[in-house]
């Protein structure tokens, strides 16, 4: 079955507009500080979107939850003061990245890749502990939310119990687990980390916008 189109909206980038497919919309985003942008499924909702001020759409789905009402209110609403982490890795290619953005404003953080001969299991862990470092360096208690519990657990036993293979391409990835890995040995943090709820709140802000 095809995928469903997708259309970017970009509110800040080296260009800023809606764009109809997700290589234009890298390209409009990759290298600037701060970037904001977010898929929909409808070019009407991109432009309706773009429109609009962007702190009312990122960070919340553009489909009506399945969740009820009382659901809803007792999962409430994430923190605006954290950061979110999330990676895409693609299927074909092998090429993985990661990225962590402010959960309020969905201003970009950090962001790394692409590596080749990646998975996504790995880019989300390399991202909570980059966003944990960040935060030590600048004495930040901010929460930070994924939504991948694999990678939350991998960082509670601080190993990457990943399957991942070294290949010639990939050794720079393998050389960035171990860092990782080193560090949470080595580092003590007091930042909750925090399991994103999708269906309460749609896609997390750091989202590349792939699915």
């Amino acid at each position: 079955m095809p995928k469903e189109p997708k259309f970017y909206t970009v509110w800040r980038g080296n260009e800023t507009g809606v764009f109809d497919s997700w290589e234009a919309c890298r390209k409009a985003v990759e290298g600037y500080r701060g970037a904001i942008y977010k898929s929909f499924p409808s070019r009407e909702l991109a432009w309706k979107a773009f429109e609009s001020n962007y702190a009312d759409h990122i960070g919340k789905n553009t489909r009506q939850s399945r969740l009820s009402p009382a659901q809803l209110k007792a999962i409430g609403r994430p923190i605006d003061d954290s950061i979110s982490v999330d990676a895409a890795c693609n299927g074909v290619t092998g090429l993985m990245e990661y990225q962590g953005v402010d959960t309020k404003s969905g201003a970009r953080i950090f962001h790394r890749g692409p590596f080749k001969d990646g998975t996504n299991n790995v880019g989300e862990f390399l991202a909570i502990v980059h966003a944990l470092a960040f935060c030590k360096q600048r004495n930040l208690a901010w929460p930070i939310y994924t939504d991948s519990r694999t990678a939350m657990s991998w960082v509670r036993n601080r190993k990457a119990k990943t399957r991942l293979t070294p290949t010639p391409a990939n050794p720079k990835l393998f050389e960035l687990i171990a860092r990782a890995e080193q560090w949470l040995k080595n580092n003590h943090w007091e930042n909750p980390i925090l399991k994103w709820e999708t269906g309460a709140w749609g896609e997390i802000p750091a989202d590349f916008g792939r699915k």
